[in-house]
Formats: structure tokens, sequence, C-alpha cells
């Protein structure tokens, strides 16, 4: 009985003994667990500290510097009356509209020696609308612009004609008349009668009928009215046809002294348009050359009732007229 009751002992000395052995063994040591710290209560939490009112209040930013009172605008200047039209001249010369800067350029003949005028046309002469480069030329004759006279021989190279025509015109208002005869002996024949290199240039722009055609009544030439044609002529004058410009150019070798001029205006007698031998007549009566009677004969007979009642008011004008040796004798009396 007592050998029964010892051998669970022996089995539980057993069991600490390997126990305290494998502790012994192991490479950590066995450590007694600390309890877990208990979540503090809501009694142990105190609230975060509020700064003080004073410190809750952000520094003031610091101190912008003082601008300078800008000074008042000042009283806009009246302008006079001669300051205020130059004004509005200027504008009108600057516009981006071609048609409103040639009315403003044309305007400007009305200055005459005015050298402020006289700058502001030269200038226009370079526009790059033709319209306008036309105007500033008709108002350089307008105005007397004898200080222009270079920058209108030119403008004869032109690469338009009614700006040619129109420097033409102005060239002979400022009695440059060898440059404009040229031109219109171009015009009207549509060849040249001296070896000047710039009008043979112009001539292939001069004998564009189409382009003499567009050319406007009152554009660059000048164009005199021709008295007593009456309604027919104003009608041709019209109309899209290069005879205006030619007629008109004739009417300008009136009082031209070559004698290739005057062969020019004897030929035109014979064109195809009647405006043309009209005026060709005219010129031959008021260049009062006695000698030319015998070569318009045939215009006697003219077809068109304008141009037979203009010949037979040339020959009966040149008839009364004393012949060169009559002239000569007269002035050498005197």
């Amino acid at each position: 009985m007592m050998r029964l009751l010892r051998l669970p002992v022996a089995r539980f000395r057993a069991c600490l003994w390997l126990l305290s052995l494998s502790a012994l063994l192991s490479p950590t040591p066995w450590r007694a667990q600390a309890p877990p710290t208990p979540p503090p209560s809501e009694q142990d939490q105190k609230p975060e500290q509020k700064p003080e009112p004073d410190q809750e209040k952000p520094a003031p930013p610091a101190a912008a510097p003082q601008e300078t009172p800008k000074p008042a605008p000042a009283p806009a200047k009246r302008l006079s009356q001669r300051e205020q039209a130059w004004q509005v001249l200027h504008d009108g010369l600057t516009e981006n509209s071609g048609d409103k800067r040639a009315k403003a350029v044309n305007s400007l003949g009305l200055l005459t020696r005015n050298a402020e005028a006289e700058k502001a046309a030269v200038l226009a002469l370079k526009d790059d609308k033709s319209n306008v480069r036309v105007a500033a030329a008709s108002a350089l004759g307008s105005m007397r612009a004898v200080h222009a006279q270079a920058e209108l021989e030119s403008a004869l190279d032109d690469d338009e004609p009614a700006v040619v025509l129109a420097a033409a015109n102005s060239l002979m208002l400022l009695k440059d008349l060898d440059s404009a005869y040229e031109v219109y002996y171009g015009v009207l024949t549509g060849t040249t009668r001296t070896s000047k290199g710039l009008i043979k240039e112009q001539l292939k722009i001069l004998k564009n009928k189409k382009k003499l055609a567009e050319i406007g009544v009152e554009q660059g030439i000048g164009f005199i009215p021709f008295a007593g044609f009456g309604y027919d002529a104003w009608k041709t004058i019209l109309k899209s046809d290069s005879s205006s410009v030619r007629a008109a150019a004739a009417k300008k070798l009136t009082h031209d002294p070559s004698p290739a001029s005057a062969e020019a205006l004897v030929a035109a007698t014979q064109d195809n348009h009647w405006l043309v031998r009209a005026a060709a007549l005219e010129a031959i009566s008021e260049r009062g050359d006695k000698t030319l009677l015998s070569k318009i004969n045939l215009s006697l007979d003219d077809e068109k009732d304008d141009v037979r009642f203009t010949a037979a008011a040339c020959v009966a004008h040149l008839s009364t007229l004393p012949g060169k040796r009559a002239k000569s004798a007269a002035a050498a009396g005197n």
C-alpha cells in the first residue's frame, strides 16, 4: 500500500526536475509579465491649457509704406481753332481707310505756301494706296509746292498711270514743262519724242488703255471740260473709255512749242474717237499756229457735229491771224 502512494510523488519530482532543467537551458530567461497599465480615468485627464486672450491675437502686420499721393491731372489744354483744324487733318492723314486718307491729302491742296502741308503731301506720295498717291501729287500742284518738284518728278516713275498723270499735271503748274509735255505726248501718241529713260519706262503704262480708262475725269490729269461740246461730250467722258484721258492730254499740249507736239495734234484730228479729234482741234486753234491751217481741212467734213463745228471755228480763227512773216515785221516795227 505504501509503495503505491510513493509512485506519484516520484513522478511529480521528476517532472519538476525536467522543468527546472529546461528553464536553465532556454536562451531567454523567463520574466514575469507586468500587468497592463489601466487607461487613465476621465478624472485624471486634464484639459489642454488655452492661451491667454492676449496670446491668441496675431502680431499686427508691419505698417505698409505710405504711397505718395498722385498729383491731380492737369486740365486739358483748350485748342485754338487753328490747332483743332490741324488735329482734324492729322487724324485724317493717319486713317486706316485709304479713301479717307486720300480725302484728307486732297484737301491739303488748299494750303498754298504751307511747309507743314507740303511735307504731309510729299510723305503721302509714298502711300501704299494709289488713290492716296494721286491725291498727294495733285495737292502738291494745287498748293504750288515748288520745293517738291524733285519728288513729283520721281512720281513719274509710279506703277499707276493715274499717279503719273497727276504728277505731270502738277509739274506743269509748277512750270516744269518739259517733263509734263513728255508725259502728255506719250499719252496722246503712244510713243516718245526723246530718249529720256524715265518716259520710255512709263510708256507701257501710258499705253495701257484699260488702265487709262479706269482713271476718273478729275483724277490725276486735271481734266479741262471742252466748251461747246454739250451733253454728248460728258456722256463720253463718263464712260469707261480712255478717249477722255487722251483728249485731255491733247489739250495739255496746247502751248507746247515743240514741232513734234504740233504734228501729234494734227494726227489726232483723225483719231477714231471724236472727243480726241475735237480736243486736238481746240488745241490747234489755241496754239495760234497758222501753218497748221492747211492740215486740218478734212475735219470740216467730219461726220460728228461737235468735231465739224469745232473745225470750222478753228479754221475761221486761224485764217484771221497774221503769218509768221507778218508777226516778225510787226515785232521789228515795235
